[in-house]
């Protein structure tokens, strides 16, 4: 399931859900994204995304994940829209038979997300503005995963 919204969500009540949905799954692992609250630095966090486009985008993400760690489901939802320090960004989950493989998958999921999910993300702070892109790292994580099928 994915959802792309600029409503908050609740990690829990969705987490609590995505389990009822999936009972039959020995294993559930996620991961919650906040705007961080970086001591005065960050007053507000942005994205802008393309709708249907950023859609079927994580939906391709989506099914390389089902494919490759054979899960029997995810959940993505990411925000959009302006999000104050502390707010939930993003959510991402996945059920399977046994931990290993929700937990690579979500960390599958993160990383090209962060890499290839087509959001322009916009930080404020007490110097203005700032675009921002993926790092280095973030790029070398999403390149780990390619460079394990070679």
């Amino acid at each position: 399931m994915i959802r792309v919204q600029r409503e908050t969500f609740f990690p829990e009540s969705e987490l609590a859900g995505f389990r009822a949905g999936h009972a039959g799954a020995g294993a559930m692992a996620s991961f919650v994204g906040f705007v961080r609250a970086e001591a005065g630095h960050v007053a507000a966090l942005e994205l802008e995304h393309y709708a249907g486009f950023t859609e079927r985008e994580i939906a391709r993400i989506e099914r390389l994940a089902l494919e490759r760690f054979n899960i029997d489901g995810s959940l993505v939802i990411h925000r959009f829209g302006r999000m104050l320090p502390g707010e939930p960004i993003v959510l991402v989950a996945a059920a399977a038979a046994h931990r290993k493989p929700a937990l690579e998958a979500v960390d599958f999921l993160m990383d090209y997300l962060k890499t290839d999910a087509p959001f322009w993300k916009r930080e404020t702070g007490p110097e203005g503005a700032r675009w921002i892109e993926p790092t280095d790292k973030d790029r070398a994580a999403r390149q780990d995963w390619k460079d394990e099928n070679a």
